[in-house]
């Protein structure tokens, strides 16, 4: 039982989540950062307060809190835009590099077995078989 639980932990799939975990929360803390202290003062500026936490609506004894949702809604969509612009940029590096490759791959000289099989790949292609063969 212990060693199936140490070989679980071991998996990349279980180390990989835990970086992510880690990176996401430090993430958060950058996010919130940015929120607090630049978007919600921004926010201030035009429209009175520089957070929505203090509107709320009272029913009876109730209290809404919908400014507090508002802000979080914000926040949200701010690491929603942050990831995005992360992932595509994470992907354009990828084609970036993939390009890289595949024109290094490309303009590397064939080799005489290469060009052999690309003569041969040419006339199959054309339907001949280049020179008749000598008579037996």
């Amino acid at each position: 039982m212990l060693q199936e639980f140490k070989k679980f932990l071991l998996r990349g799939n279980v180390i990989d989540l835990a970086i992510a975990v880690v990176i996401g929360t430090a993430f958060k803390a950058v996010v919130g950062a940015l929120v607090a202290n630049i978007v919600m003062p921004i926010v201030g500026i035009i429209g009175g307060k520089p957070t929505f936490d203090d509107y709320t609506i009272t029913i009876n004894d109730s209290v809404i809190r919908w400014g507090s949702f508002v802000t979080a809604v914000v926040s949200f969509v701010i690491i929603a835009f942050a990831l995005f612009v992360m992932i595509k940029s994470f992907e354009r590096l990828q084609d970036l590099r993939k390009g890289a490759a595949d024109t290094a791959e490309t303009n590397e000289p064939l080799t005489v077995g290469e060009e052999l099989l690309a003569e041969i790949r040419d006339l199959l292609k054309a339907g001949g078989t280049g020179t008749p063969a000598p008579p037996a």
